[in-house]
């Protein structure tokens, strides 16, 4: 890909990716070799994993029109992008300059101790990053220079650096594989719940309440668990459970700084765009799984035929009908749910596609779907004030979307739930219900216990 820089006004710099084959190591080894560095990784549904080290770029954002800022930034970035096919033979079309990240649940998150290390909108494209696919994989070096340089004169170097820590990869590798990925097997010196379970139980009062009276109909509320460990997370065992365990989730990590990441493996997709075409889903309503296959089977049953759970998830569904609708030609939404069933829940879910009028890229659909009914509210304006107003500890990243934007601006992003936020041996992992009118706090309360338990089992936790 070769752009005209002199489309760009102004233009400061530009990129520089270099790509090869590099066989015989993981995303997961990879990641357990760049300890120290910032670290970032995406791996979901389809055969396609990335992981990513170091800092070649790095894009902020603040304010309301966050979504706009970075779409701008990112255009700016990749415009001019000088990509180098591999001496002359074929470059696996998807190992190309990728930009990992996401955004706060709120445009006015401001960072606490917990999120120092992360903004209301913040991506990174790494310094190497690695493409598996299937049995091949490929790893790639970006750089940054200024808009004047000629990039002729700095592939060579690229290539040798790219040589180089394709070797020392390799060479690591084998003792990385010897060591093992298996989820970190410590037990937690602290587990508590800063709300407790009556503090909860008034909180869902005063939102069904506020239900009744017509002040919105849907509202999602979260709790924190935290938890201080006897030893630092590690988040690639971590990841390592999660990738085994949720295969059907979309594991995540960001981690912008060193001993700071935000990881998770959340079931549910915000947006998949690719040219014109759109993919999205809505995901509420749930239930834990059964202890025997029969049990099972029933719960799925009963959440599929239950009214309070099916009305939380049309209003879901309607709403996004009503988001997208703007932007696009087509939308396919089927009917009637599905049951979309994990280790250890079932949810309602309803895969919706469609044709956007423009290939705009990614962000104008995440900026037009978050925060959705899922994770938000109906209508979406009195929720989040409500929300703002009872929740007592900010969901920093939780809830929001995280995920990637190629050099297309085109990207994949999921809602950052079944997530936690870790800091050298301190974990934060929060969970969330959605509240309508039928709603009941102990219910609801058991719901977010299940929802604790990924993240808890990652670390090896008991819940």
């Amino acid at each position: 890909m070769t752009t005209d820089p002199s489309k760009i006004q102004n233009p400061k710099s530009k990129i520089v990716s270099v790509s090869q084959p590099l066989g015989g190591v993981s995303p997961l080894e990879f990641l357990q070799q760049a300890q120290g560095q910032p670290r970032f990784y995406w791996n979901d549904h389809d055969p396609i994993t990335f992981a990513g080290m170091g800092v070649a770029a790095e894009l902020f954002a603040w304010g309301p029109h966050r979504f706009e800022q970075i779409q701008a930034q990112a255009r700016e970035l990749f415009a001019g992008a000088v990509v180098d096919v591999n001496g002359g033979t074929a470059v696996e079309p998807l190992a190309v300059p990728r930009l990992f990240g996401g955004f706060a649940f709120r445009d006015d998150f401001m960072p606490d101790n917990t999120w120092a290390n992360f903004h209301p909108a913040h991506f990174v494209l790494p310094h190497y990053q690695l493409l598996a696919h299937g049995r091949e994989a490929w790893l790639t070096i970006n750089a940054q220079i200024p808009a004047e340089e000629d990039p002729a004169e700095l592939i060579p170097a690229l290539r040798e650096a790219l040589a180089a820590k394709a070797e020392e990869l390799q060479e690591k590798g084998q003792g990385t594989r010897d060591k093992g990925h298996s989820a970190l097997r410590t037990q937690p010196s602290a587990l508590s719940y800063p709300m407790s379970e009556a503090q909860w139980a008034e909180l869902i009062g005063q939102a069904t309440a506020a239900i009744r009276t017509g002040q919105f109909q849907k509202v999602v509320l979260s709790r924190l668990a935290e938890l201080r460990l006897e030893k630092p997370v590690d988040v690639v065992q971590a990841l390592a459970y999660l990738d085994a365990q949720y295969p059907e989730c979309y594991r995540f990590l960001f981690e912008p700084r060193p001993h700071h990441a935000f990881y998770g493996a959340t079931p549910e997709l915000l947006t998949r765009v690719v040219g014109t075409a759109v993919e999205t889903m809505g995901m509420a309503g749930s239930a834990r799984r059964g202890n025997t296959p029969g049990e099972d089977k029933g719960l799925a049953m009963d959440l599929m035929s239950s009214v309070k759970d099916r009305h939380e998830h049309q209003l879901v569904v309607e709403s996004i009908q009503r988001r997208l609708a703007p932007l696009t030609t087509a939308l396919d939404v089927p009917a009637r749910p599905k049951i979309y069933t994990l280790s250890n829940i079932h949810h309602l879910y309803t895969p919706i596609q469609g044709t956007l009028a423009e290939a705009s890229g990614v962000l104008p659909v995440v900026a037009a779907l978050h925060p959705t009914p899922a994770l938000g509210g109906t209508p979406r304006e009195a929720a989040m004030q409500f929300i703002q107003a009872a929740e007592p500890v900010s969901r920093g990243w939780y809830a929001a979307p995280v995920g990637w934007i190629d050099h297309q601006l085109d990207g994949v992003f999921g809602v950052a739930i079944r997530s936690a936020v870790a800091q050298e041996n301190k974990v934060w992992a929060y969970a969330g219900a959605g509240i309508v009118a039928q709603s009941v706090a102990e219910q609801e309360w058991q719901e977010t216990q299940v929802k604790f338990r990924p993240m808890f089992n990652a670390l090896g936790v008991g819940g």
